[in-house]
């Protein structure tokens, strides 16, 4: 459970106030006849898509001041030009004073609100101890001690070192020890020093924390070598290798994800479920008795269960941790057929809606693959960083259905991993058109 973090409720609020700000101005700073939808429009859209190419919503409490002033240039710049292009394609008669009084007053006031919420997280973290990370260091005094200083000096990042594990110089200490230090104490991040680790303890610290949805940070010796994958962050002038940036981790990468995800589910229920589940829920009553949907307890994000729905495709039984399997008796007549054009999963999209799941993701899996598979097969429980999905990459790629082999679940873990560290907005739209592709060709494993 994440404890004290508040940036996906502050950032939506600093976009809006940033989108208010700059099109209020308008009205103050130049003519009333540019204060026209077409503009706001060009503005507000524009606006995001700069910022989302220069990360300008991408900050974080090791940022540093000039950084972020550096991100405030280029996105005014790029405004700038964009209002300089449009009042010389419609108005001409706004003149060039205007223009600039526009974007410095519209920079003032960006900046003011961008820098004072920057500078009240810190204090916050300070002297209300919230948005609070504890973490944990492994390693040799010698190899941590900047670290470790770093992270007393500057209490305004809110990272409490909750121990200290020195397994260079102290015996008693296994890696084992600290896996279970890590369980008992509710750890969110860890910090590794590569010179004190073995190459066999360097991967057991991997798996566990991939297991355990826990983020590592491995502190380099001056011989690594760095792979493109890695992604290296400066604590100062520390160092520190993130083993893997997830895109949906970036949070303007998740708004774009949840806003087309409302808008997709909406779309679903309002021209497809609504008059659809009326007649299906007509045949599912007159063919078994029972209810018309299926709600199960599922896994999702973080590993938080909420409660999966379905059309009902079975006939009422006490074997629900059980998978599908083919020819399956407890499946009706009209289940055969929605589970064969995968009608039975389109409740979901209220799923979609509410937030527990994704249109495009990771499956949810049950409880029991959970506890059979977690930490049987290698990765597993990174699927766990995402919300599940409707559909899938696994999915459309044709790891989907019952798992007959441990082969099929490592194969559809694959694809999970690869769609977690690869994300994109395409992505998900090529998936969603493989998928209907699916079901219309028809699929083996539909049953």
């Amino acid at each position: 459970m994440q404890k004290g973090r508040y940036s996906k409720y502050i950032r939506p609020i600093v976009i809006f106030v940033d989108l208010l700000v700059i099109n209020l101005l308008v009205l103050v700073c130049l003519r009333s006849a540019m204060s026209n939808f077409g503009y706001h429009l060009i503005l507000s859209t524009f606006w995001l898509i700069i910022a989302y190419y220069i990360g300008f919503y991408e900050v974080y409490r090791t940022t540093k001041e000039i950084t972020i002033f550096s991100k405030l240039l280029k996105q005014f710049l790029f405004i700038w030009l964009i209002t300089f292009a449009y009042i010389g394609f419609k108005y001409k008669f706004v003149t060039t004073n205007e223009i600039f009084t526009y974007i410095l007053v519209s920079f003032i006031v960006v900046s003011f609100f961008k820098y004072l919420v920057f500078y009240l997280l810190k204090k916050y973290r300070v002297h209300y101890k919230g948005n609070i990370r504890s973490v944990i260091i492994i390693g040799s005094k010698q190899n941590t001690l900047e670290l470790s200083n770093y992270f007393t000096k500057n209490p305004y990042l809110g990272y409490v070192i909750v121990k200290h594990f020195d397994v260079r110089n102290d015996k008693n200490i296994s890696i084992s020890n600290i896996f279970e230090y890590i369980s008992d104490n509710r750890i969110e991040e860890v910090y590794a020093a590569l010179d004190d680790l073995s190459k066999n303890e360097t991967e057991k610290l991997i798996e566990f924390t991939d297991n355990s949805i826990i983020t590592l940070r491995l502190i380099p010796d001056n011989k690594s070598k760095l792979y493109r994958n890695l992604a290296v962050e400066y604590y100062g002038i520390i160092p520190i290798i993130v083993l893997r940036k997830i895109p949906l981790e970036i949070d303007i990468n998740n708004r774009i994800k949840r806003t087309f995800d409302i808008i997709f589910s909406l779309l679903v229920i309002i021209f497809i479920l609504s008059w659809l589940t009326l007649i299906l829920g007509l045949l599912i009553k007159i063919e078994s008795r029972g209810p018309i949907f299926f709600k199960q307890n599922r896994p999702g994000f973080k590993e938080q269960d909420f409660l999966c729905y379905k059309f009902r495709s079975m006939m009422i039984n006490k074997t629900t941790e059980k998978e599908a399997t083919r020819n399956d008796p407890r499946v009706t007549k009209i289940g055969k057929f929605i589970r064969k054009t995968s009608i039975d999963e389109l409740p979901q999209f209220f799923n979609v809606l509410l937030g527990d799941m994704s249109v495009v993701g990771p499956r949810p899996h049950l409880w029991a693959q959970n506890k059979a598979y977690g930490t049987k097969v290698k990765k597993y429980m990174i699927r766990h960083h995402v919300s599940p999905g409707v559909t899938g990459l696994a999915q459309v790629r044709g790891f989907r259905g019952e798992i007959e082999t441990d082969e099929d679940m490592v194969n559809r873990i694959k694809y999970d991993v690869f769609y977690i560290e690869n994300w994109s907005i395409w992505m998900d739209i090529k998936i969603i058109i493989q998928t209907v592709v699916n079901i219309f060709k028809g699929e083996e494993k539909a049953y």
